[in-house]
Parts: C-alpha cells; sequence; structure tokens
C-alpha cells in the first residue's frame, strides 16, 4: 500500500505540473533536457519494448528528448553503450544493474563527477544506491530476492504439488544481483521438498527466445514427470506457449509461471498454458526512471527507491488487464 501511494503522490504531482503548463504557459520541467535510456534487452523485445514504451510516454509528458539503446541483454554491452552514451554529454541516464556493482562503479562515478544524473532500473545495485542516492541515483523495480521467493510460495499455495515433485526453472543465476530471484525460487521450491532441475539462460537464448524452444522440448522429453516450469524471464514467460506446443503439451496440463506481462504473455493465460505471472509492471520502469531524472535535475530531488512488483496475473484477472497488455502499458 505504501508503494501504491507513492506511486499515486508521484502521478499526481505530474498531472499538477502538466496543468500548471497549459494554465500558466510555463515550460514543462524536462524542456530542454537529453535523457539516454538503455532499454536492456534487443529492438522489438516484448518486456523492454513495454519498458520503452514508459520512457517514451514520460519524455512527451515532461518535455524532454530521450534517446534509446538496445543491448541485447548482454552486460557487456550494456556497459559499451553506457561509454557511448556518456560521450553524448546527457542530462541523465537509465540503466539496468545487469552488469553488477563492480563494473558499474566507475563509469557510474565518471558520469556523475561529469554532472551527469544516472538512476537504475530493473535490477538492483545495491552497493552504488547509498554511494550516489543524494545526487539522484534511484532504483525503480521490485526487490528480485522478494519477487522470486513469493512467486515460488504463491505457485506452492495454487499448485496441488508434493514431495519429490519435480520442477524446472530457467533464470540467471550467473549475474550476481539479477540472479537473486532465480536462487530464491530455487531455495523456496527445495525448502517444500521439491527437486529442481536448473538451467542457465544462455546469451543466445537470452537475446533471441525463439531459440529456447528446442531447450524445452528436450528437457520435457526426457523429464516427462517434471510438474512445474518457472521462466525466470519476461521474454521467455511470453513464449511459453509456444514451448509447450512445440511439445504437445496441452493446456492446464502442467503448473507453469514466470514474470512481467506482454500481449503475448496474457495470450498464453487466456489460453491456458500459462498459469501463474508475478507483475513487474515494466511501463512504471520506464516512465518512473525519466520521471526521476527530470525532477532530480530540475529540483535536487534524491534518488527514489519504487517497488513497481504489482501482484499476480492469472484466468482469474487476465481478462481485466490483458487489453491494457495489448497496448503495450501492463
Amino acid at each position: 500500500m505504501r508503494v501504491l501511494s507513492k506511486l499515486i503522490a508521484m502521478l499526481c504531482l505530474v498531472a499538477v505540473m502538466t496543468a500548471g503548463v497549459s494554465s500558466a504557459g510555463t515550460a514543462r520541467s524536462g524542456e530542454g533536457m537529453k535523457i539516454w535510456f538503455d532499454t536492456g534487452g534487443p529492438v522489438g523485445g516484448p518486456y523492454n519494448t513495454t519498458v520503452a514504451k514508459g520512457a517514451k510516454q514520460a519524455a512527451v509528458d515532461l518535455g524532454c528528448e530521450l534517446t534509446l539503446v538496445y543491448s541485447d541483454w548482454n552486460p557487456e554491452k550494456m556497459l559499451e553503450n553506457f561509454k557511448n552514451g556518456m560521450a553524448m554529454d546527457p542530462d541523465g541516464m537509465v540503466i539496468y544493474g545487469s552488469p553488477g556493482d563492480d563494473a558499474y562503479e566507475p563509469l557510474v562515478k565518471e558520469a556523475f563527477d561529469r554532472g551527469i544524473i544516472v538512476t537504475a532500473i530493473d535490477t538492483e545495485l545495491p552497493r552504488l544506491q547509498p554511494m550516489f542516492q543524494s545526487k539522484g541515483f534511484g532504483y525503480i523495480g521490485p526487490d528480485g530476492w522478494k519477487q522470486g521467493e513469493d512467486l515460488a510460495k504463491e505457485v506452492l499455495r495454487r499448485g496441488d504439488f508434493k514431495e519429490g515433485d519435480r520442477a524446472f526453472v530457467w533464470g540467471l543465476k550467473r549475474l550476481k544481483n539479477r540472479g537473486r530471484r532465480a536462487r530464491a525460487i530455487i531455495k523456496t521450491l527445495e525448502d517444500a521438498g521439491m527437486v529442481v532441475d536448473y538451467l542457465e539462460i544462455s546469451p543466445e537464448v537470452d537475446k533471441d527466445t525463439a531459440l529456447g524452444t528446442p531447450i524445452v522440448t528436450g528437457y520435457l522429453s526426457s523429464h516427462p514427470d517434471c510438474k512445474l516450469m518457472i521462466m525466470d524471464h519476461g521474454a521467455l514467460t511470453s513464449q511459453v506457449g509456444n514451448f509447450l506446443r512445440a511439445s504437445g503439451v496441452k493446456p492446464g496440463e502442467m503448473f507453469t509461471a514466470g514474470f512481467s506481462l506482454s500481449p503475448a504473455t496474457a495470450s498464453a493465460i487466456e489460453e491456458g498454458y500459462l498459469t501463474l505471472v508475478s507483475e513487474h509492471q515494466p511501463y512504471l520502469l520506464g516512465y518512473l526512471s525519466v520521471l526521476q531524472i527530470v525532477q532530480t535535475k530540475r529540483y535536487g530531488f534524491g534518488g527514489l527507491v519504487i517497488d513497481t512488483g504489482g501482484g499476480f496475473v492469472s484466468s482469474e484477472n487476465v481478462d481485466v488487464i490483458a487489453p491494457l497488455a495489448a497496448k503495450g502499458i501492463r
């Protein structure tokens, strides 16, 4: 409820400021500002496209200039793009925390030394947060461990599982901070007595999720006793329907779960292939991070930490949310 109150307060602030523009004829708060934004994933990716849509809307509302870049979910490319972005001398930069604190620290320090505001989304940078928060370094996105743990607990509550049942988890444990969510899922399931088969998402599948189809079909062919499949990845979650169709698994035959809505994810829920999704609300990651930079640049506000986790979506409530997912908002 506190998170919801914060979001409402921030959106009201934007509304008041926008109203002030039309009535007083003054400039919008972001006019004249340039913001560089790493969408994280590839061009056309379902998750990062929704993030980018939120950022674009914020740029329109606030009147700032936005530059989008694409990193194919590759941490090395994120760092390289950041270096190139600094050369453009923007007012602010939005980054994913996937490369980690150690890799980002010298770059973020250099950016702030040059007067460029940096803020993070999607994956926390817990060591850099207190170092630069007073200068506007915020974090927009869920707590990775809590979101993974909450999803696993909800799966166990809703599913008819018993000790020894087999689960398949596909995640990104190799990334220290990003991997907290996968580690929380695995720990929760194993604590409940389930047998967990974990597979690391390769960089190739991370960039192009269609490459995951033979991996899933191969796994399910060799493990017909698998009762649960969890995708620790928004774009892979959107492909669950395709994966199960290719594997010959019918809707409702297996409990499947994942993260973040997209039009394809909503369709998979409606068709019965996808059982449960934990909402990341990526549109808000884009919108609020741009708002963060504009407010810091204009008024000197410190970095905000906002958990965008929005509960669960299933067949029980997807009909309300699916129209917004089709518009790229949820």
